[in-house]
């Protein structure tokens, strides 16, 4: 039986593609309310999406590109939305 892997949705710019890699990776969310995206801080996760992104780089980009992208939005990325109240 022929198994094909399902593709990721085209994506515009390799910052687009590297928040959709932590977001199926569970690294991050995005505040319900606001839509800014917050690290989960979750270890696990983290290696989940640098190992997707070293797997799976977009077209023309190199596994340590893609790694480094996703590290670069990770780092750009708080762990808590700016517009919620603090407690």
């Amino acid at each position: 039986m022929l198994m094909t892997r399902e593709r990721r949705p085209a994506i515009r710019t390799l910052r687009g593609w590297a928040i959709q890699v932590l977001q199926e990776a569970g690294a991050i969310r995005e505040c319900e309310e606001h839509g800014w995206m917050q690290d989960r801080a979750g270890p696990h996760a983290l290696e989940r999406a640098f190992d997707n992104a070293r797997e799976d780089p977009p077209a023309g980009v190199s596994p340590d590109a893609a790694a480094a992208e996703v590290r670069d939005v990770l780092n750009s990325i708080g762990d808590t939305c700016p517009d919620c109240p603090t407690d």
